[in-house]
C-alpha cells in the first residue's frame, strides 16, 4: 500500500448505522485495530486529545510495542477519551478519504460508542447529563431557578453530584436562566427583506438548548445585531435538542428522534427562503455534517444543511454583499479569542475573527486549539482534570497578547468552552479578563449595549 499522505481535501462517507454489521463488536474491534496501527505509525495527532496518548502508551507498554500487543479490551480506554471534536479528521490526518487507507478516526469511535450504548454500558447519570431538554425545562420557573442555581454552588450539593452523577465538584456548571430566550425574545422590527448575492435577507433562529435555557443574553445580542443591520428574523416555531450530546454518547436512536422533530420544521423555513442561524457551533455542525451523514438519503436533511449558517459566516457573507453596517462607535481594546473545534471543522474560515478585526482600536489574539471542554466531557469527574490539561496551552496563549499586554476580554464562539477557558485562567492564576461571547462583543462595538 502507498504510504504517502492524502493531498486532497478530506471527504466524508455516510454512516451505514442501520446495517446490523455496524453493531458487530468483533468487526468494529478489527477496524479499530487497523486504524490504531496506522495511527501508531504516524503519531501526528498526539497533542489533540486524550485518545492518542492513551493509545500510544498502550502500544509502548505492550510486550511487542506494536498494536498487536495491546489487549483489545483496552481499546475502550481510547474510545472513552474521544469527544468527537473532529480535529484529527479535518486538520491533521493525512490518511482520510480519498486516501486508500480510508481512515475516519472520529466516526470509528462513534461506531464503538454506539455499540457500547447498545450493550447498556452507558450509565443513567451520563444519559441524564446529555439530556439537555430535560434539565433545561426548569429554566424560567420562578423560585425553582433561584433555588437550583443556589444549591449548585454549595459544596455539599456539588459533592453529592460528583458521587451520584459523576459531575466533577470543581468543574464549572451553567446556571439556569430566569427567563428562557424563546420566551423573552422580542419580535423583529418590520423591515424590507433585502437578499444578497450570497445571503437570504431574512433569518430563522434555531435558539439551541444552551442559549434558550442558560445564556439567553447571547441570543438577545444576536437579535440586536440583526435589527441593527435591518435583517428581519423569526424564531423557529418549535425545536428540540440538536442531538449532539446524544451523538457523543453513541445514542443514535435518540439522535434520530431529535432529527424527526427538528428537520420537518427547519425544512419549512429553508423552503421559504430563510437563512437558519444557530449560535452554538456544535449545533450548527450537527445540521451541517453529522445528521446529513447519518441520513444521506433524506432530501429535507440535505436542504436544511444547505440553509444552516454560523452567525458570523452569515454576517460576513452579508458584508461581501455590501449589506452589513461597518461603523463601530465603541472600541474593544485587547481581545483574546479562541476558535472552537466545531467552528473550525465547519470549513467556513475565520469569520468571527474577520468581523472582530473590523472594529477600530481593537486588537485580536486568535488561538486555534481545543479548549478541552468538549460538551459534557469536561465536567465529568473521570475527565475534568484531563480537560483542564488539554486546555492549558490555550489558557496560556490567551493570557498575553502578541505585544505582551494583557487581554481586556477573552472570548469563544462556544459558550461552554468560553467558561472552561475562564476557569482555566482562574485555576492557573492568569488574571481575570472579562468573558464575553463574540456576538456580545460585536453588539457592544455597535453601541447596542
Amino acid at each position: 500500500m502507498a504510504t504517502e499522505g492524502n493531498l486532497q481535501a478530506p471527504t466524508r462517507h455516510a454512516l451505514d448505522w442501520k446495517n446490523p454489521d455496524f453493531y458487530d463488536e468483533d468487526k468494529c474491534l478489527d477496524e479499530l485495530e487497523r486504524i490504531f496501527d496506522i495511527c501508531h505509525g504516524c503519531r501526528r495527532c498526539v497533542s489533540l486529545c486524550g485518545s492518542f496518548p492513551t493509545l500510544f502508551d498502550l502500544v509502548d507498554e505492550s510486550s511487542t510495542m506494536e498494536v498487536d500487543g495491546v489487549d483489545k479490551a483496552d481499546y475502550w480506554k481510547v474510545v472513552d477519551q474521544c469527544y468527537m471534536c473532529d480535529l484529527c479528521y479535518m486538520t491533521k490526518c493525512p490518511y482520510t478519504p480519498p486516501h486508500e487507507w480510508n481512515l475516519d478516526f472520529p466516526h470509528t469511535m462513534l461506531r464503538a460508542k454506539a455499540i457500547k450504548f447498545k450493550k447498556g454500558e452507558v450509565g443513567v447519570a451520563e444519559r441524564f447529563l446529555a439530556s439537555t431538554d430535560v434539565h433545561g425545562q426548569f429554566a424560567g420557573i420562578p423560585v425553582v431557578v433561584q433555588v437550583a442555581n443556589a444549591v449548585n454552588k454549595t459544596g455539599f450539593a456539588r459533592g453529592l453530584m460528583e458521587k451520584v452523577a459523576g459531575v466533577d465538584k470543581d468543574a464549572w456548571l451553567p446556571e439556569l436562566a430566569t427567563k428562557k430566550f424563546r420566551s423573552a425574545a422580542p419580535e423583529a422590527q418590520a423591515t424590507t427583506v433585502v437578499d444578497g448575492d450570497k445571503t437570504p435577507g431574512k433569518v430563522a433562529i434555531y435558539s439551541t438548548c444552551y442559549i434558550n435555557y442558560n445564556e439567553p443574553g447571547i441570543g438577545m445580542d444576536l437579535l440586536k445585531i440583526l435589527d441593527h443591520n435591518d435583517i428581519p428574523y423569526t424564531l423557529v416555531d418549535k425545536e428540540k435538542c440538536c442531538g449532539m450530546p446524544k451523538l457523543e454518547l453513541g445514542d443514535l436512536d435518540s439522535v434520530e428522534a431529535s432529527k424527526q422533530a427538528n428537520i420537518p420544521v427547519l425544512a419549512k423555513y429553508a423552503r421559504d427562503g430563510f437563512a437558519i442561524l444557530a449560535a452554538v457551533p456544535s449545533c450548527a455542525l450537527m445540521f451541517k455534517q453529522e445528521i446529513p451523514l447519518l441520513f444521506p438519503g433524506d432530501a429535507d436533511v440535505q436542504l436544511v444543511k444547505e440553509h444552516m449558517w454560523d452567525p458570523f459566516e452569515y454576517l460576513m457573507a452579508r458584508k461581501r454583499d455590501g449589506l452589513l453596517k461597518t461603523e463601530f462607535p465603541q472600541k474593544l481594546g485587547n481581545v483574546s479569542y479562541q476558535i472552537p473545534c466545531h467552528g473550525r471543522v465547519q470549513n467556513i474560515g475565520k469569520k468571527t475573527e474577520e468581523m472582530l478585526k473590523m472594529i477600530p482600536e481593537t486588537t485580536i489574539n486568535t488561538i486555534e486549539r481545543c479548549s478541552g471542554h468538549a460538551g459534557t466531557y469536561g465536567v465529568k469527574k473521570a475527565h475534568h482534570q484531563t480537560a483542564m490539561k488539554i486546555g492549558k496551552p490555550v489558557f496560556k496563549a490567551m493570557a498575553n497578547m502578541k505585544d505582551g499586554s494583557k487581554p481586556d476580554y477573552i472570548s469563544s464562539d462556544c459558550p461552554l468552552g468560553g467558561h472552561h477557558i475562564a476557569q482555566g485562567f482562574e485555576v492557573n492564576g492568569l488574571g481575570a479578563p472579562e468573558l464575553q461571547h463574540p456576538l456580545s462583543l460585536v453588539a457592544r462595538a455597535y453601541g447596542l449595549k
